[in-house]
């Protein structure tokens, strides 16, 4: 398994890190004034470097001047506050001065950050003992047993992980599985390494192959079920989950897992009762848990919101900003209800919040969004507009996001799927009908035609599955060159059984969604329609409909739409309407080669036509027309997208020009989109 992986090239050697190293050996032979002497001439050119000024306390302290190692940690803390080592140090600067109440606190930090340290458990082990707390002792000296077991490579790559030094950790640990073949703790963290960077199926596969090894490892196994929850697996998750939950049933970690899968497999009810259950056990009063309590808080108004019950999930929300005033995460949540309106006292605190300085970028991100929605609601454009384009710049500026790969996919597609292709292959693929695949751009209507056809009797709704992008990463491969894709090259040399394979492994993969048992089921993922060519090649029988709204609403939507997740197109004016015009292309090339083979559903149409438009949208999954369609905001079921609450209301113009009263700052949009504005139809 990890064994074949390539061995990483050594990385060179700074003249610092060579000067760090020579220092440790000093301190290593006790000669600490040498090192002192040394690391006080490199700190005067370079005063903020992490490694010597750890060494400048520790050399201090074995000199007995804890003072001045405490005024030097002092100062490594104001840069890097979060450095485990740092706090492990403070603590054992305090053992020094013989305040054991400091050191443990200090000691229990450097833990809680860093859990591979082996010198901090062995001192807090003592520390317990001598003040007779022999449950924390016997806790402390466990891990102090179990990092003694490991090899000295896999324990240092764990203090580099752990401390956020993420490629030496991943080199060392690399290095020693090719060198010494599979070791559970080896193999877990390269791991956790792969599911920190969202590589999830290399950390499923990793983290199940070291399990199969120590079953027994919780923590283990707890990590490995939050991977299959990024994965969406989320029948195997409960079932990885259903051990630790017989061994702890009260353990709110375990309990939040059992209701994040709950919420993936559409169970609401119970993870509603999970949540409520939690919050009831958690104290209002102590700050940390406090903390607890908001997010606590924030999840059960998102189930709350999912399944229509508005008013619950507002005080939910509500609850979350009182116990976090500048909880970014709970003040969006409320403004993408669509609904809601703030008080002049909430527009205050989410202004004060997003202007302290001390307020977490995350937070300040979603605090813009939502201010910006508030203003927007009390039509002061000007200012919302202002709070819009701050949100969008702070989150594009964190994005990695690059048109070219889209563009170039775009071509690829163009180029491999030609009606030579499908003729060649006419009659490949799982036969299955069930799938209908919604799909465009988001805020586009997708949500709408979701749930007109969820409120027939034959179709279930599901949510926006990852199932196709899942086969698609398959088909990548690991190693991804954006400039020469693999995928969809690839697709040509694909046999009849393999795309038979794929159709059968969606059709299984989504079963776990399928709840109500009935003949058809949607899968609205938005960002499915650049692989149409796929889908029709491994489900020929499935059903795909284009959801379309004019360009300047559906650009302007997104830009105003922060994601939970994905979607990094729509932080840019430039982005939004590049994305938007390669939409445009791609679809006409799809209904070149696959003619008649998707539906294009124009959302202003079905506001001016709903039953004209709804009676041909059945037509084309062949289906009977239905009333409950017509009346779709009758039907009661969940609804995860920004639109829940929208689609729980007949259908409206009020989503229609929306962006007009934004046209002075929307110039730029429209000379990007070009003449799409006029050709967006065709």
């Amino acid at each position: 398994m990890a064994s074949q992986q390539t061995r990483p090239a050594p990385p060179t050697m700074s003249p610092l890190e060579a000067e760090v190293i020579r220092l440790r050996a000093l301190q290593a032979q006790g000669n600490h004034q040498a090192a002192l002497d040394s690391v006080g001439a490199l700190l005067a050119s370079h005063p903020e470097n992490r490694d010597l000024l750890l060494i400048a306390a520790i050399t201090l302290r074995h000199l007995q001047r804890t003072d001045e190692a405490l005024a030097t940690l002092d100062r490594l803390a104001a840069l890097q506050p979060q450095y485990s080592q740092m706090w492990q140090e403070r603590g054992l600067c305090h053992v020094a001065r013989r305040d054991a109440p400091q050191a443990i606190a200090a000691l229990q930090t450097a833990v809680a950050i860093n859990a591979a340290l082996p010198m901090a458990w062995r001192m807090l082990d003592g520390l317990w003992q001598m003040s007779g707390d022999t449950v924390n002792a016997a806790n402390a000296a466990s891990h102090g047993v179990h990092l003694a077991s490991l090899p000295p490579p896999v324990l240092r790559a764990k203090m580099l992980f752990g401390d956020g030094e993420i490629e030496p950790a991943e080199m060392m640990v690399r290095d020693f599985l090719l060198t010494y073949g599979d070791h559970p703790e080896a193999m877990r963290l390269l791991a956790q390494i792969g599911h920190l960077r969202g590589v999830y199926d290399d950390a499923e596969l990793l983290f199940g192959g070291a399990l199969g090894m120590v079953p027994d490892h919780h923590d283990m196994r707890d990590e490995y079920v939050a991977t299959l929850i990024a994965r969406h697996k989320f029948a195997l998750a409960r079932e990885t989950l259903a051990p630790l939950l017989a061994l702890d049933p009260g353990h709110h970690g375990y309990r939040t897992h059992a209701a994040t899968i709950a919420v993936g497999l559409g169970e609401h009810d119970e993870a509603i009762a999970l949540y409520r259950g939690m919050l009831a056990e958690t104290p209002a009063e102590h700050d940390r848990e406090g903390l607890r309590r908001a997010d606590l808080a924030m999840w059960l108004g998102h189930a709350l919101k999912t399944v229509g019950e508005l008013p619950e999930a507002i005080a939910a929300y509500r609850a979350a900003t009182e116990v976090r005033p500048a909880f970014g995460d709970a003040w969006w949540s409320l403004a993408n209800l669509k609904t809601y309106r703030f008080s002049d006292a909430e527009i205050a605190t989410i202004e004060r919040a997003e202007a302290d300085p001390a307020t977490a970028p995350h937070d300040r991100v979603h605090l813009a969004f939502a201010l910006g929605k508030a203003l927007e609601d009390r039509g002061d454009y000007e200012g919302s507009w202002a709070a819009y384009a701050r949100g969008n710049a702070a989150r594009r500026a964190d994005s990695t996001y690059s048109p070219e790969i889209f563009e170039t996919n775009t071509r690829e597609q163009k180029r491999v799927c030609t009606p030579a292709f499908f003729e060649a292959r006419a009659g490949w693929g799982d036969p299955a009908p069930d799938p209908i695949f919604v799909l465009g751009l988001p805020r586009a209507g997708s949500t709408l035609l979701e749930q007109i056809l969820a409120s027939h009797s034959q179709v279930e709704g599901t949510q926006e599955l990852p199932d196709i992008q899942y086969i698609v990463h398959g088909l990548q491969g690991r190693e991804m060159d954006f400039e020469n894709p693999r995928y969809p090259g690839n697709l040509p040399e694909l046999d009849a059984d393999t795309v038979r394979r794929f159709g059968a492994q969606y059709l299984a993969d989504t079963r776990a969604y399928r709840g109500l048992g009935r003949a058809f089921f949607i899968d609205k993922m938005p960002n499915n329609f650049r692989h149409i060519g796929l889908i029709h090649l491994i489900l020929p029988n499935a059903t795909i409909i284009d959801a379309r709204r004019n360009p300047m609403d559906c650009c302007f939507s997104n830009l105003k739409q922060l994601f939970a997740q994905g979607q990094e197109f729509t932080y840019s004016i430039e982005d939004i309407a590049r994305y938007y015009r390669t939409y445009l292309e791609l679809m006409r090339h799809w209904d070149a080669v696959l003619p008649g083979r998707v539906l294009r559903l124009i959302n202003e149409d079905l506001i001016d036509d709903p039953e004209g438009q709804i009676r041909r949208l059945l037509d084309h999954c062949g289906l009977p027309f239905e009333d409950s369609c017509l009346n779709f905001h009758q039907t009661r079921r969940s609804v995860r997208t920004p639109s829940s609450e929208q689609v729980r209301r007949p259908i409206s113009r009020a989503g229609v020009d929306q962006w007009k009263p934004y046209a002075p700052w929307l110039g730029e949009l429209t000379e990007a989109l070009g003449d799409a504005l006029d050709t967006w139809r065709d």
